[in-house]
């Protein structure tokens, strides 16, 4: 899985650079040669369509951003797939939004797409649906659909290019001393803090969202390269083994299919709070959330809807899928399982959320 980032693929954010997507192109089909497959998520349609409708500044109203995307869309597509005609290859088109991602047959549909794709030898050219999202479409967010297709898919690694050297120990932009961090853990708590935390100005440079993709593809297996897209042949060089930019190793063992489409999920519509002994319980003993461990149920779900399962502190500790509605879960909290039939006149499971529906975080 490969994201390639805006600076990569316009010049400078006025319209498409043909010629740098071409040498993506030669990349990727020289990369086929040496038995990889490949997808590609990449930016660049709003700064197409801005170019293409003689807007010289990036809108902020919903709808012109749309209306940029969807008009970019075109020009973006056309040029991958002439660049790529030019070595004999297919490219699809596939547009996702995190709701394809939450939605359990959408997220296998998906799924199936992009194997079949892969399997018959089609590049898939992958973006966020950026005209028909409705919360605010920014910059970098399509590190993390790099993340997400590459659980997906269970992709091997997931390589995102930028216009940065890598990952550093401090900001190089203000620190002449800044050292570049060659490999680390991606689970490493500390480098969230070493991408700049909020507010700073790798954070809004994208780093910060480049290693929480880290984090996320480690999941399913898959580790990440944080790399300059500016590196002649980089894709090359990585596939052979060279060590370029900063590699962030997935150490923990694979979630399986199931519980990675749990840990997917961006948003979730209800929390419930957790005392101490329902923590241990989940994150320690591989127990089913029940009732009794209950303290608080926020948010409104319905029975099979994603929850999330906070600590006293606030802290997500898992997810998984509730066996009773919000409404239920309030009448049944602090309450031992034994009693749920005599509360709601019936029992569906004595779990509120049963271990094989939960994935730790």
């Amino acid at each position: 899985m490969v994201k390639v980032g805006s600076s990569l693929v316009t010049n400078e954010g006025r319209g498409l650079d043909a010629a740098a997507i071409a040498r993506w192109a030669a990349q990727v089909a020289e990369l086929r040669q040496l038995g990889k497959r490949t997808l590609i998520v990449s930016s660049g349609a709003i700064a197409e369509g801005m170019q293409r409708l003689g807007w010289a500044r990036r809108p902020r109203a919903m709808h012109e951003l749309q209306a940029a995307a969807a008009v970019g869309q075109m020009g973006l597509v056309q040029c991958y797939e002439s660049c790529f005609r030019g070595h004999g290859l297919h490219t699809a088109q596939i547009l996702l939004t995190h709701a394809d991602m939450a939605d359990r047959q959408r997220y296998l549909n998906a799924r199936s797409t992009l194997r079949t794709l892969l399997h018959l030898g089609v590049i898939p050219v992958i973006n966020e649906n950026d005209t028909v999202v409705t919360d605010e479409i920014k910059l970098g967010d399509n590190d993390t659909l790099g993340a997400l297709v590459t659980n997906l898919i269970e992709a091997d690694a997931l390589v995102i290019l930028t216009d940065q050297a890598g990952l550093y120990d401090s900001d190089p932009r203000r620190d002449p001393q800044a050292k570049l961090i060659s490999q680390a853990d991606a689970a490493d708590p500390r480098l969230e803090g070493l991408a700049g935390g909020t507010g700073s100005a790798l954070a809004k440079g994208g780093m910060l969202t480049k290693v929480l993709a880290a984090k996320r593809a480690a999941r399913s297996g898959a580790h990440t390269v944080i790399a300059s897209g500016r590196e002649p042949q980089v894709l090359v060089r990585l596939a052979k083994g060279e060590p370029i930019g900063t590699l962030l190793s997935a150490g923990t063992v694979p979630l399986a299919a199931r519980k990675q489409w749990l840990a997917d999920h961006l948003t979730v519509t209800g929390r419930v709070r957790l005392d101490a002994g329902a923590v241990k319980a989940l994150a320690r003993d591989g127990k089913s959330l029940l009732p009794i461990g209950v303290l608080e149920v926020s948010g409104e779900f319905v029975r099979g809807e994603v929850v999330g399962c906070v600590d006293a502190s606030g802290r997500e500790v898992a997810r998984g899928l509730a066996n009773y509605s919000s409404e239920e879960a309030r009448r049944i909290m602090r309450r031992p399982s034994a009693e749920i039939e005599s509360i709601l006149g019936y029992v569906d499971e004595p779990e509120l959320i049963h271990r094989d529906n939960l994935v730790l975080l």
